[in-house]
């Protein structure tokens, strides 16, 4: 399958996203290489602006628009990284935005939504109940529909990750990523693969919501019947048309584990290299302490940590292991 995405287009995404986003750092971790046997590498995702990779999407996303779509506004429906990466790319281009977030939702990220300048509107309380309150929004009020995942122009962005990588650590081999919707995964495999097509992507996902896993396996796009994860990052029923043809041609595999030993990553993550990461930023160290990612002893190993947005109340019931 020929890439959706030429590199040209990947690199013209990065210089609109480089001129607000952060370069974020790829630290070593010389605790998780030798407990793993690999070469670790951490890109540092929590230290962007807003939190989380999710301000690079946005902010190629809406670089685009025409005038009128601009004068109308957009909308999109989010967990929460998502919300203030649009709120906050929105506010830099001058564009209105309107922000549909799950009731459920980390009080601190719908605080920060609209500290950004965003309208924030509750429902549902999975994503694609607050995304069926987008769809409506864009229909009685004209509002320009921004993707959480599922748009090239998105995935685009956040390929920067991936392109910084590259940069950082040119002879990467393995690159492990969390998988939601599948924009990340998507746009660093994109990125990676067009630099070195032997590079090797690794996709992880909460057992209590394979969405892709299950997509992969049928070998069609599948929608969950129900899902059971408290990570709200991980936390979505239906991948995109786009991410599930993207990882299906390109990433090598995906795997999954139960919310329990993310979350327990999560914390050995803190305790041992000192970071901050969300629940969906700990599912790559999670696979890697779990030996679920299948590579020579001293591979050069990057696991993508998405975000640092974290829920204190939930990470107060947690107990380290």
């Amino acid at each position: 399958m020929t890439a959706p995405i030429p590199l040209e287009r990947l690199e013209e995404a990065r210089e609109r996203v480089s001129k607000h986003a952060r370069h974020t750092p790829l630290l070593t971790s010389a605790t998780l290489s030798k407990r793993t046997g690999f070469d670790v590498h951490l890109k540092a995702e929590m230290f962007q602006r807003t939190g989380s990779y999710k301000l690079r999407g946005p902010l190629n996303k809406l670089a685009l628009p025409t005038d009128e779509e601009r004068a109308r506004g957009v909308v999109c429906s989010s967990a929460g990284n998502h919300a203030q990466g649009v709120a906050l790319a929105a506010a830099i281009y001058g564009i209105r935005s309107v922000v549909v977030m799950a009731e459920n939702a980390t009080p601190s990220k719908i605080e920060a939504t609209k500290a950004y300048g965003a309208d924030v509107v509750l429902h549902g309380t999975i994503w694609d109940e607050a995304n069926e309150k987008a769809q409506e929004l864009v229909e009685k009020e004209g509002l320009t529909y921004v993707h959480p995942f599922d748009d090239l122009d998105l995935i685009a962005g956040q390929a920067s990750v991936g392109l910084e990588i590259h940069d950082d650590l040119p002879d990467v081999e393995v690159a492990v990523v969390p998988i939601g919707g599948g924009g990340l995964i998507s746009g660093v495999t994109l990125a990676l693969k067009s630099r070195n097509p032997d590079v090797r992507i690794f996709g992880i996902e909460s057992s209590g919501a394979p969405a892709m896993k299950a997509s992969l396996t049928a070998g069609a796009l599948t929608t969950l019947d129900e899902v059971d994860c408290a990570i709200d990052g991980l936390k979505v029923m239906r991948v995109g048309r786009h991410t599930f043809d993207i990882v299906r041609a390109h990433a090598e595999d995906v795997v999954t584990l139960p919310d329990e030993a993310i979350f327990d990553a999560m914390l050995w993550t803190m305790h041992h290299c000192k970071l901050v990461v969300e629940g969906a930023a700990a599912a790559p160290v999670a696979a890697l302490l779990h030996g679920l990612i299948p590579a020579p002893a001293g591979s050069k190993v990057v696991c993508v940590l998405s975000g640092g947005n974290l829920n204190l109340a939930q990470l107060a019931g947690l107990k380290w292991n």
